[in-house]
Order: C-alpha cells, then structure tokens, then sequence
C-alpha cells in the first residue's frame, strides 16, 4: 500500500518531520473529536452527525480520483480517510454496542475498555477478507504485504501476483490508513483480553517495545523518501505502528492521555491543533505551489 521513491545517498529531515508530526497529531485530535461530540451532543444527533461525518470522508477520498498532483491525492486521502473511520467505523460500532446493551470493560471501578472496542474484535474476519485479496491477488509496494508474498510464493511471487489494482493515490491513502488502524486495534484488544494476554501480560510489553523498534526503523526509512505525497504515505504508517505502544503505555498509566479528557486539557489540545493546522496549510501550499510551477 505504500509507494515510495527514494534518493539513497540524501535523507529528508525537514518533509520527514513535517509528515510524521500532520500525522501523529491527527491521531490524539481525531480522539479528542469523539470524546466532544460525545459531551456535546444528544445521543441521536451524535449518531447523526457521526454517519454524516463518515460519509463526507468517502466523499473527500473519491474526490481526491478526480485531483491531479500526487501530495493533493494523498492528502485528500488522510483526511478523507480519518473521517470514514471516526465516523463509519468506531462511531458506528459505538451506536451498535449502545443499542444492544454492551458493557464497558470495568478494573478496579474505573472504565478500561468502552464497549466499542470490545466489539471490534468480532470484526477480524473481514479484515482477514480484505488481507487476502491483497496477499494474492494484488501486486503491491506495502513492505508488509511484499514479505508476506515472497514468504508464501517464494521465488514465483511474480508468476502468482502479476498486476496491481488499478492506482489511485488517494484511495491507496485511504485503503492504507484504515487497513493499518484496524489491523493495530485487532491486535491491541488481543492484547488487553485477560482470556489471552491482558495489558500487563509480558507478551503484549514486548509487543508494544517491537512496534516502537519497528516505527524507528520505518522512521529512518522514511528519511530517505523524496517526494511529499509518498513521505506523507510512509508517515502513516510509521504513525499508526508508533501509536501502538503509545496506546500500551497510557493503558498501563505509564502517562496521562490527555486527549480522552481534552476538556481538562484545553491548552494542550488547542495546542495540538494549532500545530496541526499551521503544519497542514504549509503542506497544502507546497502542494498548490507544486501543481503552478509543474503547469
């Protein structure tokens, strides 16, 4: 799901950082927004506006087909894509799990867990679906998915896996983005499960330490990329496997995660997002200036 395009001998601090940080702080704002419209909104309208948000996502990706420029595309992709999920994804799962009564998982009188995520494991089979169309029938430049083809074909994987899906930068955005979530919060509500591990179990320590080895090692990678819109791409996925120990160390109180409570953190949060938006409208504008000097 990830393409990129590499200058070996040159490393690219300043897209690097910007990409990683839009990314990284999306991930705490895209909390915060669910935790306000949760205090601020009637249950229904909440519902409502959450399925309008989701569907306004889907329209920014498709959109983003019919855009030209590589960074517009993947851009509209990464946001278009944050919305679908916040939106027809946990939004949804929370409806469903309020409507049918699911208890939030409870320690020690304080809530661990909401019901929504305690239910997204039941979803594991459709994104073992949506794996498997991509393990075999689609020739891709996501590194996880190549290692797993050589791993299953070996030297034939180009006999197999012949051709790509048709591209579009922004559904590739958005594809890899919601793939890579749902693939992170799979694995986290493995971990937390007491039937299997819990949040203290040394597998999921060491889990949470892999994923931050891993999320260096595609940092550094990353430093390599030349071009905005595939440093944008690889930046989402460093972000997401990044977010994984975060995610570990707040649910084991190793630190305050300020954007489940954003209103008893406002001066953080509006930080946050000052710094978000600032580095955006410059990614927006090396985008806009790119397509008028390539015109």
């Amino acid at each position: 799901m990830t393409n990129t395009v590499s200058a070996p001998s040159k490393r690219y601090w300043g897209k690097t950082v910007i990409s990683f940080l839009v990314v990284l702080f999306a991930m705490p704002l895209g909390h915060a927004l669910m935790i306000l419209m949760e205090h601020f909104l009637q249950p229904q309208a909440m519902h409502v506006a959450a399925f309008v948000m989701g569907a306004v996502g889907l329209g920014i990706v498709i959109s983003g087909v019919f855009v030209k420029g590589d960074t517009r595309q993947t851009l509209l992709g990464l946001a278009g894509g944050m919305l679908f999920w916040t939106g027809w994804v946990e939004f949804l799962l929370m409806y469903y799990a309020d409507r049918y009564g699911v208890q939030p998982e409870i320690v020690n009188g304080e809530i661990v867990t909401q019901p929504e995520y305690l239910i997204m494991p039941a979803t594991f089979g459709f994104w073992m679906l949506i794996m498997t169309v991509y393990i075999f029938s689609v020739k891709t430049g996501c590194y996880f998915i190549t290692w797993i083809q050589k791993r299953i074909f070996g030297k034939r994987k180009d006999e197999y896996v012949t051709r790509p899906l048709t591209r579009h930068t922004s559904i590739t955005t958005f594809m890899e983005l919601n793939m890579m979530m749902w693939a992170c919060y799979l694995l986290l509500m493995f971990c937390y499960d007491p039937n299997f591990l819990g949040d203290h179990h040394p597998v999921t320590l060491i889990i949470g330490a892999g994923c931050l080895v891993g999320a260096v090692f595609m940092f550094i990678k990353e430093l390599k990329i030349a071009s905005w819109g595939a440093n944008i791409r690889m930046a989402i996925a460093t972000v997401i496997v990044f977010w994984t120990p975060v995610e570990i160390m707040g649910r084991i109180n190793l630190f305050n995660e300020i954007w489940i409570a954003p209103l008893e953190h406002v001066t953080e949060m509006v930080s946050i997002l000052a710094v978000f938006l600032v580095l955006a409208a410059y990614l927006i504008f090396k985008s806009v200036r790119k397509k008028r000097t390539d015109a």
